[in-house]
């Protein structure tokens, strides 16, 4: 967001805010915190990487809202929801969507916007009897004309069958969107046979790496990266630049590897 300075030093002039056209998306499952097998927390590493791509709008799968016990186990788990510290004085607008709960605390997906965020709600797509899945659906409003941009985020289950579904009821939500609305829909499809492509693409969504490469992103292992788990697609919206950040640090970070791509209206 730019922010454009008046001439002049009189008290009645204020700072005009410009229109936003252009902005970047990140999107990360974070593990909840921790690398691959558990093996480490490195929640504070994984947020300098974070801040460090400087994204406008960051999509969070796996992360936690509260826990227990951690805290007792490990010294620098913070005294904050998960998306509250990734988030802190750089992302002044957050939406938490809770999908897991447990005795011990939570988990679900979140967005971090430095947009405003006028509203929010989270869907359930759980399969009964299986593991809690949701897709948290945001209203984002840019600054200047107050463009308003849908920011879906995904983290679908791993049978082929429960992701089928959940797709469906995906798409029910996006017939529900007007037309003409700008979308971005991003996260954790674990759709390692390549399905959701043709199952949104009747919902007018492009997936960007796909667009571009012809294949979505390979993604996960982070480390070595095989499986196009993770994507992001767009409708009504151009997409550029697409990356996968696979490097250190972030193939320490988490099993998956994070995504970005610059968005323009």
């Amino acid at each position: 967001m730019s922010i454009s300075e008046p001439v002049g030093t009189t008290d009645e002039q204020q700072p005009v805010i410009t229109s936003v056209r252009r902005f970047t998306v990140l999107t990360v499952n974070t593990h909840k915190g921790f690398t691959a097998l558990n093996r480490r927390f490195i929640l504070p590493e994984l947020r300098e990487a974070v801040r460090s791509v400087s994204a406008d709008v960051v999509f969070l799968q796996e992360v936690h809202g509260t826990h227990e016990h951690h805290p007792q186990r490990y010294s620098n788990w913070p005294a904050m929801p998960q998306y509250e510290f990734l988030a802190d004085t750089l992302w002044p607008q957050f939406a938490y969507g809770r999908n897991a709960v447990y005795p011990a605390g939570d988990h679900g997906n979140a967005l971090l916007s430095k947009f405003q965020i006028i509203r929010h709600d989270n869907l359930d797509v759980s399969i009964s009897g299986h593991e809690n899945r949701g897709i948290l659906h945001c209203v984002m409003r840019l600054p200047g004309d107050g463009q308003e941009v849908h920011a879906i985020c995904v983290h679908l289950g791993l049978r082929e069958t429960h992701r089928t579904e959940q797709l469906k009821l995906l798409a029910q939500r996006l017939e529900e969107l007007p037309s003409d609305a700008p979308v971005i829909v991003a996260g954790d499809f674990n759709d390692w046979r390549q399905r959701a492509d043709a199952l949104l693409k009747p919902c007018g969504l492009r997936e960007v790496f796909a667009e571009l490469h012809g294949k979505p992103a390979r993604s996960f292992p982070a480390r070595l990266p095989a499986l196009r788990l993770d994507r992001i697609y767009v409708r009504n919206l151009k997409a550029s630049h697409p990356q996968v950040l696979a490097a250190r640090p972030w193939s320490h970070l988490s099993d998956h590897a994070p995504l970005s791509v610059e968005i323009e209206l």
